[in-house]
């Protein structure tokens, strides 16, 4: 019996088609990372090895504010974007040493919540975009960017940081 052979496309998820496979290349890196923190027991969540700067836990905070801080702050802009959504994102990202702020106690299930929210309301404005609105640059008080850089950006952020999630996970069953 043939098996199914597997698919490896970006299918477009949006009104435009570049955007929508920008979009698409986004969502295959999420289930990637969702499908890392399968293996995340809870008891992984919070711990740090020696000489780690930091858990699971708030490597997954990070992913989730950096993605909207480039949606709100970047891609829309003040003229633009909503209110910051400090439901999902109380926490600054970083402490007064410049560390990321470490995020303790928090259940894998609010985690996971809390990147759908942000990817939702990433999609929420990315999905109708057109694609010269996805390469316009927009001046920022520190530099200019477009829209295409971010995505590029996050994708390459949530998959680096998956790694080392997976690298503490596997610290973690080993000690």
């Amino acid at each position: 019996m043939e098996s199914e052979r597997e698919v490896l496309t970006l299918e477009p998820m949006a009104d435009d088609p570049e955007v929508g496979r920008w979009l698409s290349g986004m969502e295959v890196t999420r289930q990637d990372t969702l499908r890392e923190l399968k293996e995340v027991p809870d008891g992984a969540l919070d711990w740090k090895p020696s000489g780690s700067e930091n858990t699971i836990s708030t490597l997954l905070y990070h992913i989730a504010l950096v993605e909207a801080d480039w949606l709100l702050e970047d891609i829309l802009g003040p003229e633009a974007a909503p209110p910051w959504p400090t439901d999902l994102l109380p926490f600054d990202a970083r402490d007064e040493e410049r560390r990321l702020t470490q995020i303790e106690g928090t259940t894998k299930e609010r985690h996971l919540e809390r990147l759908q929210g942000v990817r939702d309301l990433f999609l929420e404005f990315l999905r109708s975009m057109p694609a010269d609105e996805l390469h316009r640059i927009r001046a920022r008080e520190k530099y200019d960017v477009a829209p295409d850089w971010v995505l590029h950006h996050l994708i390459q952020h949530e998959s680096e940081h998956r790694a080392q999630i997976a690298s503490l996970r596997e610290a973690f069953q080993g000690a």
